[in-house]
């Protein structure tokens, strides 16, 4: 999304509205027949409140990024039904649905149900041009196992396609992050083959790797490039378990949006929840502020002594700025 287009923003800072904006959607597994996931969890259920969070915001990405395990054993019918329910709610959005297989999807069905075409096996990689920037998606999977690795023949493609820079950048997208896990089970299920990834990722113009498959949410960097794990929308890995041991809970859920400016890119995580309100401003606050200049906005909001964040904050509660 260009700046511009940004609908009701308001700059009241040193930013601008974000050049183009991502939401960043990751391990829906969804089943066949609307079977809960380990009996347990209703995964179209959580997914489709995340999109109706988003909806409610006003929020309006140009690109939905869906970086793998999108069906957990792969069927037909667990595809179908999360297009039925992603589709919609991207034509309301106005975005562009980018999907990226994981361990748990298979390229055959993956490449029927989702891409509409069909597939021998090989590679599920594509380049999405929104604008003038550039998400490339790199099928990180091994058939047969849930390790990832990136072949030879895939980073000679992914070298020749950098060759040549997009306007605002390239996003590139896979399931398994160049990255470690505090939760050491998932090292046997690492992405193989990262210091060749590394080599031709250096220099070029990719400002963001998006990864999914830990099922938990975390940052770090890889090859000088900032790298965001968005947690699945199904259920989440317990960071503070035990050490060694692994446990899947239904809590956590969360999907990202990616805000991308000139200056860099913003990662903000969005919980899937329906938790009361105990404190905020209305809109009317912010057309309030926007009629200000800075320095009327900093003495009402920023200062200390201001009655203003105790005479406007919103009816649910007290509010206090930061």
């Amino acid at each position: 999304m260009v700046a511009s287009e940004a609908p009701g923003f308001v700059q009241l800072g040193h930013y601008p509205a974000p050049r183009h904006t991502l939401v960043h959607v990751s391990d829906t597994h969804f089943l066949a027949g609307h079977a809960p996931l380990y009996g347990a969890v209703d995964t179209d259920l959580a997914l489709g409140r995340a999109f109706e969070q988003l909806e409610r915001s006003g929020v309006r990405p140009s690109g939905i990024v869906i970086t793998g395990d999108l069906a957990d054993l792969a069927e037909p019918d667990a595809y179908r039904r999360l297009r039925a329910l992603i589709e919609p709610a991207a034509k309301r959005l106005g975005a562009e649905i980018i999907w990226v297989m994981g361990n748990h999807d298979e390229r055959g069905p993956f490449a029927a149900e989702l891409l509409d075409e069909a597939n021998s096996g090989e590679p599920l990689d594509r380049v999405h041009q929104l604008g003038g920037l550039r998400v490339v998606v790199l099928d990180s999977t091994v058939p047969g196992f849930h390790h990832g690795d990136i072949t030879d023949e895939q980073l000679d493609w992914l070298r020749r396609v950098l060759a040549t820079p997009a306007p605002d950048g390239t996003i590139l997208a896979l399931h398994h992050p160049p990255l470690p896990s505090p939760v050491e089970l998932m090292a046997i299920l690492e992405l193989d083959n990262q210091p060749q990834l590394a080599d031709v990722l250096r220099g070029s113009d990719v400002r963001a790797i998006l990864a999914g498959h830990l099922h938990h949410s975390t940052h770090g960097t890889f090859a000088g490039i900032p790298v965001s794990v968005a947690a699945a929308t199904c259920y989440t890995i317990d960071v503070s378990a035990p050490r060694g041991t692994l446990r899947g809970i239904d809590a956590a859920q969360s999907v990202n949006v990616v805000n991308v400016y000139d200056s860099g890119v913003v990662h903000s995580i969005v919980p899937i929840t329906d938790a009361p309100q105990v404190a905020g401003f209305s809109d009317a606050v912010l057309g309030r502020l926007a009629a200000m200049t800075p320095e009327e906005r900093r003495a009402a909001f920023s200062d200390k002594s201001s009655t203003f964040n105790v005479a406007d904050a919103d009816a649910s509660g007290g509010a206090t700025a930061g």
